[in-house]
């Protein structure tokens, strides 16, 4: 009997110090977003918004992501015409929805991380009284990385920069994206 209660414990001690070296299965994170994007016009548009992430673990360091985004603010358009011609400021948003792998590893505290997304990006720029609205969806990627700041456990604050490439209007824009807001890990 006392063998056998010995191996139970035993057991359940192994149990434990083997599910403490699982990493974690999945990220959720919600956040602040900035962007710096590229309207092929000269100017670059200051667009706030938001930025969602969940991440689904395959490997211990590999997972699955799903991006999701949406940026919004107004852009400067200077209008050609013979005479000086007044700028106009319609309103503009992006939302993307990108997916792709994402690697990360554990170092103390912190959880440097790099990903390649690719999906699809919508833009919707507004009208004004001199310029009409126009909108579009292209293929989107976005090429990037950050690193998660352990505050307690299952909680961490994240700080992620990208390159956001997009194809709006049959061009190809640039755009610069910086998120920072809480990841849970569970």
């Amino acid at each position: 009997m006392r063998v056998r209660s010995l191996s139970i414990a035993l057991f359940c001690l192994v149990s434990m110090a083997a599910r403490g070296q699982i990493p974690t299965r999945g990220t959720i994170f919600l956040g602040y977003s900035y962007m710096s994007a590229d309207n092929n016009v000269g100017s670059r548009p200051n667009l706030n918004g938001w930025n969602g992430l969940l991440e689904g673990k395959f490997l211990p360091w590999v997972g699955i992501v799903a991006d999701l985004s949406g940026q919004y603010g107004s852009s400067d358009i200077s209008l050609a015409c013979p005479q000086t011609c007044p700028t106009s400021h319609p309103s503009e948003h992006m939302l993307n929805v990108l997916f792709g792998p994402q690697v990360s590893v554990p170092v103390g505290k912190l959880t440097p991380f790099a990903h390649i997304l690719g999906g699809v990006s919508h833009v919707n720029i507004g009208s004004t009284s001199l310029t009409s609205s126009a909108s579009d969806t292209s293929f989107g990627d976005a090429f990037g990385g950050g690193f998660d700041y352990k505050l307690v456990p299952m909680i961490a604050w994240r700080v992620q920069a990208d390159l956001l490439q997009t194809r709006f209007f049959s061009n190809t824009q640039n755009n610069f994206r910086l998120a920072t807001g809480i990841a849970f890990h569970f």
